[in-house]
């Protein structure tokens, strides 16, 4: 029985960061990361108002899709417009889908009209671990109380398409129609599509 204990043990050292460790009506796990200005940024000093966290990868299809069309720049501006902080994220490993520097981070999303409140760099995993982020994008959206109320796809089609974006559901623009009325989120939990966020281990 010990060595089967032992086995058991040895195994679970060797297994990768498990991921999904956040769960719908929980509190949001608060973490601290640098953002591409040289600013620490901790999600617990936004308390009081919905935040929106974005998985990002710089050479995704998927991401392209929805930067490409502007859709993502769209819902950007429009919650930073309600009030609502919007935190994007990469947390991949320093190689292709995760190459970008501060300074890239910041010529990209320039380029692209972009417009988080803060672009996090999370190049260990650290944060991506702690939310289970599977893709890019990956979307969560955290209520003014710090509790996930979202967490899945951009929206309802899979595929890289920008002509599928006005025939898809938007899904952070619904959630957050919906917690501004006081009503109950619809749809609190989605497949995410995208591109694996590649972690370095």
């Amino acid at each position: 029985m010990k060595r089967i204990i032992a086995m058991c043990l040895l195994l679970l050292a060797s297994m990768p960061p498990a991921l999904a460790k956040v769960a719908i009506g929980e509190p949001a796990p608060d973490f601290t990361l640098p953002d591409s200005n040289g600013k620490t940024q901790t999600l617990s000093q936004f308390k009081g108002k919905t935040v929106v966290l974005e998985w990002h990868g710089t050479a995704c299809p998927y991401v392209a899709k929805h930067y490409g069309s502007g859709n993502m720049q769209k819902q950007q501006q429009e919650a930073a417009a309600a009030g609502v902080i919007w935190l994007t994220v990469n947390s991949s490993f320093s190689r292709p889908m995760g190459e970008l520097d501060a300074a890239g981070a910041n010529a990209y999303m320039a380029k692209r009209g972009a417009q988080p409140a803060a672009y996090l760099m999370d190049p260990q995993g650290t944060v991506g671990h702690l939310y289970g982020a599977r893709t890019t994008p990956n979307m969560f959206v955290i209520d003014a109380n710090g509790v996930l109320r979202y967490m899945g796809a951009i929206d309802s089609i899979n595929s890289t398409d920008q002509a599928d974006i006005a025939k898809a559901t938007q899904y952070v623009p619904q959630v957050l129609a919906e917690l501004k009325a006081g009503k109950p989120v619809s749809v609190p939990v989605t497949d995410p599509y995208g591109c694996s966020v590649k972690y370095g281990s």
